[in-house]
């Protein structure tokens, strides 16, 4: 259960990135994703995405399939609200469902200011020794892992990837550092994209509400693999992640961009 909980977030995290830029016109968009690991297809994610009046919305559904519905089935909703500005999004309002097993894991947090002014998970995360307690003053300057993942900017090109998320879950709080690697070209006729994309690495720094005995915390710390192809939202001056890649201990998870509209 609690390992069907992390993959979706953290794909949820990897599909959106952040960045700043000048505001643009209303936009809608949306977009599909196979999640592949091992080189079998173990997920499907949708999300979309609007942007009116200086008010944004986003949603992401995501969907255990494949040979990963042997191990866990189930479902992840995921919903971002707040204000779209000249230096990115700004959330309001965060929610994250999740069905397992007959189960509900819900998760509710509200942000003013990037300040959390307050959340809820539904059930109680458990408490031990191992779990590294979440400060106040953690809860300050940061956004939701979907907000903070759409990209603004006035170009494709090398400044997409200098951006520093400060990201607060609800569960956990962490960072994601981005850093240039390349330039580099989209050419396959099975993906929802072809053209010009932007290569960035991204660091995963936990910062707390995180177990010092996780695998999945560890191995993604640990982890100098993690890598993010930006494409074009077409000419809006929005960019979306067109591929993921990290290296895991069961192979490589990768996901791609099926469609865009």
């Amino acid at each position: 259960m609690a390992s069907f909980r992390l993959l979706p977030a953290f794909a949820a995290t990897l599909l959106l990135a952040a960045s700043a830029g000048a505001a643009r016109a209303d936009t809608s968009a949306a977009a599909s994703y196979v999640i592949n690991l091992g080189g079998n297809i173990i997920a499907t994610a949708s999300f979309k995405f609007d942007s009116a009046g200086g008010n944004y919305t986003l949603g992401l559904n995501a969907n255990v399939t494949g040979v990963a519905s042997l191990v866990a089935a189930g479902t992840a909703k995921a919903d971002s609200s707040g204000v779209d500005t000249a230096d990115g999004l700004h959330a309001n309002a965060f929610d994250l469902i999740t069905h397992s097993d007959g189960q509900e894991f819900k998760v509710q947090v509200q942000y003013a200011g990037g300040d959390v002014t307050a959340f809820v998970v539904t059930p109680p995360i458990v408490n031990n020794i191992n779990r590294v307690p979440i400060e106040r003053s953690q809860l300050t300057g940061v956004t939701d892992m979907l907000a903070a993942f759409i990209l603004k900017g006035p170009k494709l090109d090398r400044t997409l990837c200098e951006q520093h998320a400060h990201i607060f879950t609800g569960i956990e709080r962490f960072d994601l550092d981005f850093s240039y690697a390349k330039d580099d070209t989209a050419t396959s006729p099975r993906t929802g994209y072809q053209g010009p994309v932007v290569l960035c690495k991204v660091a995963y720094k936990p910062i707390s509400g995180h177990y010092t005995t996780s695998e999945l915390t560890n191995s993604l710390a640990q982890n100098d693999r993690i890598l993010i192809w930006y494409a074009p939202l077409h000419d809006t001056g929005y960019f979306v992640p067109y591929r993921v890649l990290l290296t895991t201990s069961m192979g490589d998870l990768s996901m791609v961009l099926t469609s865009l509209d």
